[in-house]
């Protein structure tokens, strides 16, 4: 089985896309559900992880290290949901958060403007002026989170296997068109490719056992081999060491675990 994702804007039909494609393949259908488990981890009120994924990162700055922490926990919940196998991810960052894995089938769903106002404005009752004020910030917004973390902009479409335009494509063409694209050998799961997963996936779990003592660092793992880069002062440079190297060998999967530190230079030296 494969892994989808799935990218849409408001109101492109590409939950309804998203849903289809799973019930026909018989796979799991996600989006909200990896928020709430990262707002267990997070300790603060759901409605504002899911604002701090469709808005610029600005509500985590009153949190020391708030960005950093939430990616952290957010991509753990991910990947431990994408774990499974034969699931649909509808949603920001999906994407982003698999880059690498070959067994991912990414689409893009799109839709014209006048469509989507249309539509907000039958669901939300609102005039066409408001709906296309929303419409338009909240495209905005989407774009100015992907470039702020991941300095990617979700606009492009090199980024994506499929680009599809709901349009004269319907959602169920749209639908059949991923069932079909997704049974190519291209993004059937391979060894290589759940090696390459689970490699993820055990250093997002350390990503997160480090978060406190570390929370800038970044983190590679193969094969059970746990690479760490960070920054510290000089005279600190030894026992953050030998802290990270504790907490990351404590991680379940780590057999072995190498802390690369960059001095910080006082200012003026």
């Amino acid at each position: 089985m494969s892994l989808i994702t799935i990218s849409r804007g408001s109101y492109t039909r590409g939950k309804e896309v998203a849903e289809k494609v799973a019930g026909r393949l018989g796979y799991e259908c996600v989006a909200r559900e990896t928020v709430v488990e990262a707002s267990k981890e997070f300790n603060i009120p759901e409605i504002k992880l899911i604002r701090a994924l469709h808005d610029a990162p600005s509500i985590l700055d009153r949190f020391s290290y708030g960005q950093e922490k939430f990616i952290a926990y957010y991509q753990l919940a991910f990947l431990e949901h994408m774990q499974r196998d034969g699931v649909v991810y509808h949603g920001l960052a999906g994407h982003f958060l698999l880059k690498g894995i070959s067994h991912v089938l990414k689409v893009r769903i799109i839709s014209d403007m006048k469509d989507r106002i249309k539509l907000e404005m039958e669901r939300e009752r609102i005039s066409e002026r408001e709906a296309a004020r929303i419409l338009k910030n909240d495209d905005e917004e989407r774009r100015k989170w992907s470039l702020n973390v991941y300095g990617v902009d979700t606009n492009d479409s090199s980024l994506y296997d499929l680009l599809i335009h709901i349009r004269k494509i319907t959602v169920d063409e749209a639908a059949n068109i991923i069932c079909d694209t997704v049974k190519f050998d291209h993004f059937k799961t391979t060894k290589e490719s759940k090696d390459a997963f689970e490699d993820l996936l055990l250093a997002a779990r350390v990503k997160v056992a480090l978060i406190d003592q570390a929370p800038a660092a970044e983190v590679y793992a193969r094969s059970g081999v746990v690479q760490i880069k960070t920054i510290a002062p000089d005279y600190k440079e030894e026992e953050l060491i030998e802290k990270l190297e504790l907490t990351a060998k404590a991680v379940p999967g780590v057999r072995d675990a190498r802390v690369f530190v960059v001095p910080i230079v006082p200012f003026g030296n």
